[in-house]
This record gives C-alpha cells, structure tokens and sequence, in this order.
C-alpha cells in the first residue's frame, strides 16, 4: 500500500530532477541541439600576454619629448638619467658587488680595469677559524658567542664544522681583534 502514494509522487516530480548530471546528454530529451552546419567560433589571439591590457597611444606632449631627445648628441643624452633622478628626487641605486661570481672570461679592454680594481684596498674582511686545540674547545666557543650573538648549541655547532667563516664583512681592526681573542682561548683563526 505504501508504494503506490511514493510511486506517484516521483512520478509528478519534474523531468529536469530525474536527470543527473552524469547521464548522457544525448538521453535527455530535453537538451537543445547544437547546430551541425555551425561554423566553429574564431577567437583573436594576442601576439603576447599583456597582463595590464591595451595601452592607449603615447600623447602628442610625449611624442615631442622622444623627437627631442633622439636629436640629442651622446654626451647629452648621458645627463638625461642624472639630472632627473635629482630632479624627481629618485633614491640611487646601490651596486651590486659581483665578488665569488663567475662573470666568464673579459676582453683585452678589461684586463687593464681589473688590475686598477686590485690595487684597491680591501675594507671588509672575513675571519676564519682554521683549527683549535681540543683541550681548548669550550673556550674557543665561549670566543665564538661572545662576537656572533649566537647561542650556545649554534656556537658549538659553528666550532664543530672547523674551517669555517665565523664572522663576514668586518673591519681590519675589527678581525685583529676576534684573530688575538681567539688565539688566547686556543685557536687558529685567519683573516680573509
């Protein structure tokens, strides 16, 4: 008796809810058709991706600037970039040091810069922890947290990778003085 009431109601439910969306659209009888003779839709293709979109055309204000500045000589055109940035008030950009790059090989041209580079003379410095005796360990690394803030586990870790950099970028002044501390407490350290 109770499946003739649930019967009918499924049968009144309408025809969209009897099909899932898992079953064949060719089933369906519902479905619209798509038209065979339909041509396929031709989408224009950017030559490349330009995130930010079209960009309109450069004002004539612009236009005139770029005629002006192509009619400069070279030397001129070398002040261009100095005088805007003070202008503007733009921040100067910091080099950026190449040192332990491999830059490959340079021409003749250079080789009279490197040597003008060479006779520089050095401003910071490493300091590097050569070897230290084992009766002295503990001291070495007491030496070592008292200059590198680190903690007691890293300081030892530190000491235990012998050779290795202790501290970067000092002064002479600065690394004599870690080199001294450290030969006292009973080890080998060299300036880099």
């Amino acid at each position: 008796m109770r499946f003739m009431p649930l019967s009918r109601l499924i049968f009144r439910l309408p025809r969209h809810y009897t099909h899932g969306p898992l079953q064949s659209r060719a089933l369906q009888t519902d479905s619209v058709l798509k038209d065979p003779q339909a041509k396929p839709i031709k989408y224009k293709i950017p030559q490349f991706y330009d995130p930010y979109g079209p960009r309109p055309p450069p004002s004539e204000k612009i236009v005139q600037l770029a005629e002006q500045i192509e009619a400069l000589s070279e030397e001129e055109r070398g002040q261009i970039m100095p005088t805007l940035s003070e202008r503007l008030k733009l921040p100067k950009l910091q080099p950026i040091s190449t040192d332990g790059m491999d830059m490959g090989t340079e021409g003749g041209g250079a080789a009279g810069l490197k040597v003008e580079e060479k006779k520089a003379e050095k401003t910071a410095f490493d300091v590097k922890l050569e070897k230290f005796d084992a009766a002295a360990k503990i001291k070495v690394i007491k030496e070592v947290r008292a200059f590198t803030n680190l903690g007691l586990k890293e300081a030892k870790d530190l000491v235990e990778k012998v050779p290795v950099v202790l501290k970067q970028g000092v002064t002479k002044e600065e690394a004599n003085e870690i080199i001294e501390k450290i030969k006292a407490a009973g080890g080998v350290a060299v300036m880099e």
